[in-house]
């Protein structure tokens, strides 16, 4: 009957909907945009940006994180053993290749927006996707500028990589004249 494929359709696509929100929802609270930049000998410019996204769970709760990759379709899920002060194992969800963060993780959140603070890290996050999409990670001056930006992200804790790249690469100045 024509009647219940819509409601059926539209039964499905609220439940999607609500899903969507759940993911959003769930990575305000536990998920997390970063860009560590580090040292890697194996590249031209001897350093490597790496953005990534990543929602941590504790083991017991890993069936959550592998919906995610199933719902994405991309990432994977890894566990590992905790080296601090806490009794549990964790799990990791994460997705660093560039191309599925700029065609899946990205278009989701900008459809699907975030609602904390975790909103400008990720605003940031896509300008750093946008930067590497361009090539800019492939000059020192671009990695500086990728740097600026994530050093600003998360906690807003300055890191130690402006400071190295500034040392090592004197001839490349972060303020032009």
């Amino acid at each position: 009957m024509r009647g219940s494929d819509n409601a059926a359709g539209a039964e499905n696509q609220q439940e999607r909907l609500w899903h969507c929100g759940w993911i959003a929802g769930f990575v305000d609270g536990e998920g997390c945009f970063s860009c560590p930049i580090f040292r890697n000998r194996t590249t031209a410019l001897g350093w490597q940006v790496q953005p990534e996204f990543t929602v941590v769970q504790s083991v017991r709760s890993r069936r959550v994180l592998e919906e995610l990759a199933e719902t994405f379709g991309c990432g994977h899920v890894t566990d590992n053993q905790r080296h601090d002060n806490h009794r549990t194992d964790l799990s990791r969800y994460r997705v660093t290749r560039l191309s599925e963060l700029r065609d899946v993780i990205i278009p989701f959140f900008q459809v699907h927006q975030l609602r904390t603070s975790k909103r400008n890290d990720f605003e940031k996050f896509a300008c750093i996707v946008d930067l590497m999409q361009l090539g800019t990670h492939r000059t020192m001056k671009g990695i500086e500028e990728i740097a600026e930006i994530a050093e600003t992200m998360n906690r807003c804790k300055p890191s130690a990589v402006l400071r190295i790249l500034r040392d090592h690469t004197p001839t490349i100045s972060l303020f032009p004249q």
